[in-house]
């Protein structure tokens, strides 16, 4: 999720700081509120939203294709 449309443009940091990486969404208090989601829950759960906020499924899926090389599943 672009942090500009976060309603709280980002997650927290355990030090209470905005992070720059994470939206409040998915990463509060320098932790993931679901550590245990896996790539493609994560993939079923933003074409969901996306679909819920009007984007035609086609769209949903393109932008679902980049989650698994974002920094979070690197590892």
């Amino acid at each position: 999720m672009p942090l500009s449309k976060d309603p709280q443009k980002g997650g927290s940091e355990s030090n209470g700081t905005k992070s720059t990486m994470y939206c409040s969404y998915c990463y509060i208090d320098g932790k993931f509120i679901n550590p245990e989601m896996s790539v493609d829950e994560m993939k079923v759960l933003v074409k969901g939203k996306m679909k819920e906020m009007g984007f035609p499924g086609f769209m949903a899926g393109f932008f679902t294709k980049r989650i698994p090389k974002l920094e979070r599943w690197k590892s």
